[in-house]
């Protein structure tokens, strides 16, 4: 990030602008829209800045700027033509430590203009950083239709009766709940309708008949997909912005954490080969006491909850202590890594079945049902098999599986730092030690993987 985002308060603030013509006028707009006090500093004025200026709506300095000009200033701009100007206004107004943007030259500036969407006393700024204008306009364009034109009206309502809220609850949490039911509910449906007064009331209504009571927590059990955060389904990124607390593990992706409520507590959770970091007992007891402290918890699991996530046995300790509980499905690894990979994972000339396994040594072997895995016609998808790979590589040949079979090893699926290991049966556990792979991986074996060349959409 470039720029940090923030918002300047210039009420009754003395600011400058450098410049008389089209785009010192728009400026001109903005700031009086902020209540500033402005001055222009330039030899001309637009007709409409010269009306402005008349009407003692700004102060005209009828000439060209000056050193020594911006000193008695809270911010500055300048939009003028002239390379020279545009340089000097900007070094002093640096030295001076006053916030200065000059039009056009982001190299000059300390602050930049958003894109702003307009829903006061909302108000939504948008930025490229200067280098993509066009995007930051089409962005705003999209923004402006999906908001609703009255959303200022539901936020004085919020500001109306904060205190009064807040008087009434004592519990932060209680409170966060009952303005999120208020700001996605029917009351304010009648603040877009412009029926302030109902909204009001029936605000009053709601808040006499809400008990200050401690919160009843609850915890989520949501999948955050395989790491692409555009696969999260809508229902969780909804989830994720209401939780209080989020307790994540190592598979999840730092943009899907991104997409929480910044002020959410985080715990991380994550557990490596040969290295838990917490326990699974101690995952446990942290969902139980998070819950029954009132707090909406998040357990963050990558891929699917349900598919080799442990979050059956999650529930089943939740369900023991009474804890309400809702689980939100998430994208499979083997889904969305074999999708992002091009390899379809069952095919009407290739596999008729799938099977779901996990690789995870135990006692440096893995146990599982070769005989049945061995079978022709068929997908097998291995889950944290990467370091058992030479031995399931071997124990499926044993079993009579073609040593020609095509591999498929896939690291970090969906995400930049993709990447697909071909080979077969008999070569891909040679392959892999000399490519050397991180975690996490996915291995499908079967003949739908010679569908990657052909099919793989990515690269």
């Amino acid at each position: 990030m470039d720029y940090l985002p923030l918002f300047h308060k210039i009420t009754n603030k003395n600011c400058l602008i450098v410049g008389g013509g089209t785009v010192a006028t728009r400026k001109a707009r903005l700031l009086m829209k902020a209540n500033g006090n402005i001055t222009v500093i330039a030899p001309e004025l637009s007709e409409e800045l010269l009306q402005l200026a008349t009407a003692h709506k700004i102060t005209h300095i009828k000439r060209v700027f000056k050193r020594g000009d911006i000193q008695r200033y809270s911010l500055v701009i300048c939009a003028c033509n002239d390379k020279s100007t545009n340089a000097s206004v900007s070094k002093e107004a640096q030295q001076h430590n006053i916030p200065v943007n000059v039009v056009d030259q982001p190299e000059l500036c300390s602050f930049i203009f958003p894109a702003i969407v307009d829903r006061s006393p909302m108000t939504i700024g948008i930025s490229s950083g200067g280098i993509a204008p066009v995007l930051t306009r089409l962005t705003r364009a999209k923004l402006e239709t999906l908001l609703p034109q009255k959303l200022g009206n539901l936020a004085n309502l919020g500001t109306k009766f904060r205190q009064t809220v807040k008087d009434h609850f004592s519990n932060p949490e209680q409170r966060r709940i009952f303005w999120e039911a208020i700001f996605n509910g029917p009351i304010a449906d009648l603040s877009y309708q412009n029926k302030n007064k109902d909204a009001e009331t029936a605000l009053l209504n709601k808040l006499n008949a809400s008990k200050d009571t401690p919160a009843t927590g609850k915890v989520y059990l949501v999948g955050s997909g395989p790491g692409d955060p555009e696969l999260l389904t809508l229902k969780a990124l909804r989830i994720l912005q209401l939780a209080d607390t989020i307790v994540f593990d190592r598979l999840v992706s730092v943009e899907v954490l991104d997409l929480a409520r910044r002020d959410a507590e985080r715990i991380y959770v994550g557990k490596q080969r040969s290295k838990h970091t917490v326990s699974q007992d101690g995952i446990n007891d942290i969902l139980i006491k998070l819950a029954k402290q009132g707090k909406r918890v998040v357990r963050l699991k990558g891929g699917d909850p349900f598919m080799f996530g442990r979050g059956g046995e999650e529930i089943e300790t939740l369900a023991a202590e009474a804890i309400p509980f809702e689980v939100v499905p998430g994208i499979t690894a083997a889904s969305g890594c074999a999708s992002y990979a091009g390899i379809p994972l069952t095919h009407r000339d290739h596999a008729q079945s799938c099977m779901f396994v996990t690789g995870h040594l135990k006692d440096n072997t893995v146990n599982l049902d070769w005989d049945q895995l061995a079978k022709p016609n068929q997908t097998i998808v291995i889950y944290m098999g990467l370091i058992g790979l030479r031995q399931i590589s071997e124990k499926l040949m044993e079993r009579g599986l073609s040593n020609n079979t095509p591999v498929a090893l896939i690291q970090k699926g969906t995400t930049a730092e993709q990447q697909v290991i071909i080979s077969d049966l008999m070569g891909i556990a040679d392959k892999v030690d000399r490519i050397k792979p991180k975690p996490p991986t996915l291995i499908i074996i079967g003949t739908v993987v010679t569908l990657h060349n052909k099919l793989n959409w990515i690269n």
